[in-house]
């Protein structure tokens, strides 16, 4: 097992054990309502201890039910994980297409010329003609045996 796969195991047990123990160890035992959220939380305590407050403001918009307020709350928060998502995998393809195009820009002398001297040499040269220029990379049989090769 990699390094890696060890770290992301160990990773989603440790998820699985922060979802499943507030359950198994009872911690919501004795409260109405067990799992409230922070906002439920936040009001019991400030009614507790001011029962006349009255709120600044009200919601835009009230939900008829728990089970719509939750279907809300998971669509926001699957929308945010889209665009995090969007975002990381933009960055990433960004980053190899640079890393393509300065490893081109890089090798391009090169492969240009392992190119024609498979050309030019026939056999000798034939492991460097693999297809087309980009395909074989840097560090493929157009490499510095291929140039050295045109030279002789």
């Amino acid at each position: 097992m990699s390094r890696n796969a060890k770290i992301n195991s160990l990773l989603l047990l440790l998820v699985a054990a922060l979802a499943v123990l507030p359950l198994a160890l009872g911690l919501g035992e004795g409260k109405e309502e067990p799992f409230a959220g922070a906002d439920a939380q936040a009001e019991a305590a400030i009614t507790e201890l001011e029962p006349d407050y009255e709120p600044w403001f009200s919601p835009l918009y009230e939900p008829p039910s728990g089970e719509i307020e939750s279907a809300l709350f998971a669509l926001q928060a699957a929308l945010g994980a889209g665009v995090l998502a969007y975002y990381f995998g933009l960055r990433r393809g960004r980053r190899q297409g640079e890393l393509k195009s300065a490893l081109r820009a890089a090798g391009m002398p090169r492969e240009g010329g392992a190119g024609e001297s498979a050309e030019a040499s026939g056999p000798a040269g034939s492991s460097g003609s693999a297809g087309p220029a980009g395909s074989s990379g840097p560090a493929g049989s157009s490499g510095p045996a291929g140039s050295s090769g045109s030279d002789a």
